[in-house]
């Protein structure tokens, strides 16, 4: 399980447990988030990519095909595409939550942030990173019923364990430039992604460019739910979740 921008692996922490029944559950820290804060800063995606295969080592037997499932939440979906890219005989599916190939729009890929919303935050972070990544949390819960109980959680997650401020505008970068659709048309593996109805980083529609890239591919939506479904509709996104692994 692979966190997303600016937080760390501590927001899977109700979710872990929930599927410990199902299959061994490995939350990692990406480079310059949570435990690994110290380190100062993201790095190259293919490095970070190999980082987490490697580190999933002790779940698995390295000779069992395709016995690993990358789940990638927002930034970590980039991590998840990489990582099943570069190493297809570990990953055997791949499960993009509120994640995408591409973040920003171009052409052909409208159901994605706009660049400027990107640059704000790179602006934003330069000033103080603090008050940026409180906007950004902000917007997770955007319209939701729960919003206030959920984002005092994310940010009580945030606090404990904030992310070195290097690695941040590393992952803004990833966000700006990345784009992964080739990667994630030519995987061997299956890919599904699960998104938030109400999600205003990475809209809902974004599942039919998906599955013109991937004919087949599950997309399904959350009802209510922003850009962290796990968290403000917990037990749906748990209940999609575990259909996706079983399929």
């Amino acid at each position: 399980m692979i966190h997303g921008w600016g937080l760390n692996a501590g927001v899977w922490d109700d979710l872990v447990p929930a599927l410990e029944g199902d299959a061994q559950v490995l939350a990692v820290d990406l480079p310059g988030h949570g435990r690994l804060a110290g380190e100062g800063c993201l790095g190259e995606l293919d490095d970070v990519a190999d980082r987490v295969v490697a580190t999933t080592a002790p779940l698995t037997d390295s000779h069992d095909s395709g016995a690993l499932t990358l789940i990638g939440w927002s930034l970590g979906a980039l991590v998840a595409i990489r990582a099943a890219t570069r190493h297809p005989d570990r990953v055997g599916k791949v499960i993009l939550v509120a994640g995408t190939p591409r973040f920003v729009q171009g052409e052909g890929w409208p159901h994605a942030m706009r660049a400027p919303v990107l640059d704000a935050f790179a602006q934003g972070l330069a000033a103080n990173y603090r008050s940026t990544l409180n906007r950004f949390l902000a917007l997770q819960f955007h319209g939701l019923d729960n919003a206030q109980d959920a984002l005092r959680g994310l940010r009580a997650r945030l606090l404990d364990s904030p992310p070195a401020e290097q690695a941040l505008h590393e992952g803004l970068e990833w966000l700006r430039r990345c784009d992964l659709r080739d990667e994630l048309a030519a995987l061997d593996c299956p890919v599904h992604a699960i998104l938030g109805e109400y999600d205003t980083l990475v809209p809902s529609g974004v599942g039919e460019q998906l599955r013109a890239l991937r004919p087949g591919m599950k997309t399904p939506v959350i009802e209510r739910a922003g850009h962290a479904p796990f968290l403000s509709r917990p037990q749906a996104f748990e209940e999609t979740l575990r259909s996706l692994l079983h399929d």
